[in-house]
């Protein structure tokens, strides 16, 4: 179906769901009502048991180039706190399913923060990230100083959130910011070969194991062995664990139903 600034195709193909930002005249820039609909989106797909993994793209010129500007250039600092943008960022990054981004081109500043609550990236040759906010007397606000650090390391952060620097796609790919490059042409078929892997496996181990690795961002080593262990023992309550091991020493083919 398609919104106003988004499309959603909630079976682009078996377990898989598309969102795709519809604004290519703006280059894809996020305003209020984009996130939205991106949130609104991912919350449907995300309580759809047909959907295992989730793919979030724009076209081959922009993912997202940022921020809608011209929404924010007259408020105040009192006019962003009530507006409380940054409640659809929170959503979204809660959500249970694998989300991967398909990127090609630019994915600037509110782009670039929304690729990175993504679990996974793919991205054309073409694609280009950065934090430019600086440029325009602010800083990022959805996770730029946050994520990009823990992604590429201190020095690069500020470089790019300091001095404005873009990383290429295959500088990305090396600081550990993306997952893959692939040619122009291939990065959305890409992502959905990964999508269709992991809508193989059983949702529920993947919900699981997803929720363990991002635990390693917000605890210790031994908080985070911890969750890890009590989400291992949590997979052998369900009938997708049976059905697993069963098909392993079957030496068959396992048919997951997320129970």
């Amino acid at each position: 179906m398609e919104n106003q600034f988004t499309i959603i195709t909630p079976q682009y193909a078996k377990h898989i769901a598309l969102i795709q930002i519809n604004r290519p005249k703006e280059l894809n820039a996020l305003n209020l009502e984009t996130m939205g609909e991106i949130r609104d989106a991912i919350k449907m797909l995300d309580a759809d048991d047909a959907v295992r993994v989730i793919i979030l793209t724009g076209n081959e010129k922009a993912f997202a180039a940022g921020a809608d500007i011209k929404q924010m250039a007259n408020k105040t600092a009192i006019d962003m706190f009530n507006i409380d943008q940054f409640t659809t960022w929170d959503t979204i990054k809660k959500t249970k399913k694998p989300i991967i981004a398909a990127v090609s081109g630019f994915a600037l500043g509110g782009g670039c923060e929304l690729v990175m609550i993504c679990d996974m990236v793919i991205a054309s040759e073409t694609a280009r990230f950065g934090q430019p906010e600086i440029n325009l007397a602010i800083m990022p606000g959805a996770g730029g100083t946050q994520r990009m650090t823990r992604a590429v390391g201190k020095v690069i952060a500020m470089e790019m959130v300091l001095g404005g620097r873009f990383l290429t796609a295959t500088e990305a790919l090396q600081h550990g910011l993306i997952n893959k490059v692939v040619p122009v042409e291939l990065y959305l078929e890409e992502a959905v070969l990964l999508a269709k892997t992991i809508s193989t496996f059983s949702p529920i181990a993947i919900r699981l194991a997803k929720e363990s690795v991002n635990q390693a961002f917000n605890s210790t080593l031994d908080e985070g062995l911890m969750f890890e262990r009590k989400n291992f023992y949590m997979c052998f309550a369900s009938e997708d664990q049976k059905e697993g091991m069963a098909a392993f020493v079957d030496k068959r083919k396992a048919d997951f139903k997320g129970r």
